[in-house]
């Protein structure tokens, strides 16, 4: 049997939210909060580099506001493979359908503040794809999490066989199954915002979820009825992907846990 295409287009969402300057930047007279240092490199560097280190990466896209195009793409690695730019919408879902419209193949969608993000990650989302998913999210314990930092992450979503938490990490079989980011049109953060995760999934479902009734799959199975989608969980066995720059605490966090595995890459290379 032949192995399924492994190729994939990578997309960044990088922009501010409208109105705002987000705290991290402004603390540090930047603007995005894209830009800003950590380990020694922008943050949305970081996450670049784990994409274009994916074995089948043939394009990189950046999604933030037209006047940022020139300072992002100056912090960014030349390609292979190529980065390109779209401009940020309004809103998350219109942002994300913007980016990839059009594009054939798999994609993999995450944001400019998953510093933590492995490439080992990205090749389990493109085979939960492979496997027959339209959509695939990832998500990881809270034993996971709390492994990799203990301050790491406070927000989790509980369900009847675990708790979870986000790792901003998405992958679409193709532009068509893209539109289960219509979800995500009232700005995604359904662990701060509840209203909007009722919104997105239902108000039965919610309650459910709430009463401890659904496990993770059987959640994103009665997701998948509703946006005529098959969604797949994808179970990081690393907890560090689901701690992304969101304040100075995580901050401190991701470059403790970025300064580590910079160590144990030296002490790799040095044996």
């Amino acid at each position: 049997m032949s192995r399924p295409d492994a190729r994939f287009t990578a997309i960044i969402l990088a922009a501010q939210r409208a109105g705002q300057i987000d705290p991290l930047a402004g603390a540090r007279a930047l603007s995005h909060k894209c830009l800003v240092p950590i380990a020694g490199a922008p943050l949305i560097a970081h996450a670049a580099a784990a994409l274009a280190a994916t074995p089948g990466c043939r394009r990189i896209i950046v999604v933030i506001e037209p006047d940022m195009f020139a300072s992002v793409r100056a912090v960014l690695r030349d390609g292979p493979p190529p980065v390109d730019f779209v401009a940020a919408a309004d809103n998350l879902a219109d942002s994300v359908l913007a980016a990839t419209d059009g594009i054939d193949g798999a994609m993999i969608v995450t944001t400019a503040d998953n510093v933590l993000l492995t490439p080992a990650a990205v090749e389990a989302m493109l085979a939960a794809l492979a496997g027959g998913g339209d959509v695939a999210l990832a998500m990881a314990n809270r034993a996971a999490v709390l492994a990799a930092h203990p301050e790491g992450q406070r927000r989790f979503y509980r369900f009847r066989d675990d708790e979870y938490s986000n790792c901003n990490l998405y992958a679409f079989a193709g532009s068509a199954a893209a539109r289960a980011a219509e979800s995500f049109r009232s700005g995604g953060q359904f662990a701060k915002k509840p209203m909007r995760l009722i919104a997105a999934v239902g108000l039965i479902n919610v309650a459910l979820m709430a009463m401890g009734r659904l496990s993770l799959r059987g959640a994103l199975e009665r997701l998948s009825r509703r946006l005529r989608l098959r969604i797949e969980p994808v179970v990081l066995a690393d907890g560090s992907h689901a701690i992304d720059v969101d304040n100075e605490r995580t901050y401190r966090c991701a470059a403790l846990l970025l300064e580590r595995r910079a160590a144990m890459t030296a002490e790799s290379i040095a044996a």
